[in-house]
């Protein structure tokens, strides 16, 4: 169908690639940890919602042109390199467990803000957009004559079952947080964890692009 070949063998290997730790898992396993299962819940919507638009973006092309620019590329790199680290800097500065407790519509600000906070940390990933646009191709037949098409639904195919394994992981690490919070020396210690680690993974990156 849309001329896609080999569909068993990309599912497979998007499997294997999506259980590989990535941004993308660091940034639901520490929000999950940190903030329990509803933040970790729209912590992978966020980034689900951030690969759909990569996903349209190479299927029209325009990852092409990110590839192309190599300075583009550093800039939008570096972009989301400081946005990480602005994130680990704010969860260092917020109050444990904070959007899971508190008054309701509060809560319900700043649940939404870590959705867009995922949509954010995935869509200034430019090697996600550079992955689908070299990965997904492979899978499509050179004498389809309905690239759009294919591209989209690889990229569907490929977004659920990386969706599904990130409410698995972050199930896990909100039940593994609610445990550490309930013991006061280490749930005092669940933020700044989590913190530290956007941080050092922003600065990971933001030291990455200037290479």
């Amino acid at each position: 169908m849309f001329g896609i070949q080999d569909i068993s063998l990309f599912v497979a290997s998007g499997v294997l690639l999506n259980i590989t730790p990535g941004q993308d898992t660091i940034y639901i396993v520490t929000r999950s940890l940190a903030q329990g299962k509803s933040a970790g819940l729209l912590s992978v919507l966020g980034i689900s919602t951030g690969l759909v638009f990569h996903t349209c973006a190479a299927a029209l092309g325009l990852s092409a042109i990110l590839s192309a620019s190599p300075v583009l590329f550093q800039t939008i790199k570096l972009l989301g390199a400081l946005y990480l680290i602005y994130l680990g800097w704010r969860m260092l500065k917020t109050p444990l467990n904070l959007g899971c407790q508190g008054q309701a519509g509060d809560d319900g600000g700043r649940l939404t803000s870590v959705y867009f906070q995922g949509v954010l940390t995935n869509v200034f990933n430019p090697k996600v957009a550079l992955f689908f646009l070299a990965f997904i191709p492979q899978f499509i037949s050179s004498s389809s004559t309905q690239h759009t098409a294919a591209f989209l639904l690889l990229g569907g195919i490929f977004i659920t079952t990386g969706t599904l394994w990130c409410l698995g992981l972050s199930f896990f690490a909100s039940s593994l947080g609610r445990l550490l919070r309930n013991r006061q020396f280490l749930g005092d210690r669940v933020n700044s964890f989590a913190g530290l680690a956007l941080i050092g993974l922003g600065l990971k990156l933001g030291l990455g692009a200037w290479r």
